[in-house]
């Protein structure tokens, strides 16, 4: 009996708490949940140039940085506040080299086919950001999305300019409903709606 409560009480201090929404410095509603940080800019500009004016976002990075201590992959949900949809996309953002768009990087979640990204066809660019890149296909993209909150990761293949073989990452899943549900739940949550 002894060693269960012992057991129980080591359980308690090594799994993760539970996520409390928080207002950073930047103004930004945020809420970390497990290997996910979620956010929504205290503002929503519906007239804004890029992005960031009317969206809620999510991601995950690699363990892997560059030289700004960021992520060097990130995978990124991103909801429009203003209509609800839902992007996916993936940025990278390494020191050494950068994505080489003459070949398609792939998406390879365990059991599964790799799912094969080619610029031009299945990504994209978007708002003059030349490092993150965008799913094109809806059909594909609500694909990705399911699979995203069934699994716990995925590898994320690159290939890379002026290296021959790609540069593989594993990205972490655990936490992607409960980000999609702060992101659903704040996205409308601002003082002038």
């Amino acid at each position: 009996m002894r060693h269960a409560a012992r057991l129980a009480a080591f359980l308690l201090l090594v799994s993760p708490a539970t996520a409390e929404a928080f207002t950073h410095s930047s103004g930004e509603w945020r809420e970390y949940h497990r290997d996910w940080l979620a956010a929504c800019p205290d503002a929503i500009v519906e007239d804004a140039t890029d992005y960031y004016g009317y969206s809620c976002f999510a991601s995950t990075g690699s363990q892997l940085k560059n030289g700004a201590n960021l992520p060097a992959y990130k995978l990124t949900l991103i909801r429009n506040r203003l209509d609800g949809d839902l992007d996916l996309a993936i940025t990278i953002a390494t020191d050494k080299g950068s994505y080489d768009e003459t070949r398609p990087m792939q998406l390879q979640f365990s059991g599964d086919a790799p799912v094969t990204l080619a610029m031009g066809k299945d990504i994209e660019t978007r708002s003059n950001v030349s490092n993150q890149y965008f799913i094109t296909d809806p059909t594909l993209e609500a694909d990705l999305i399911e699979r995203l909150k069934q699994r716990a990761s995925l590898k994320l293949v690159v290939p890379m300019t002026g290296q021959r073989a790609p540069t593989g990452v594993w990205l972490s899943l655990q936490g992607v409903m409960a980000s999609l549900d702060f992101m659903s739940a704040n996205a409308r949550k601002v003082a002038q709606y």
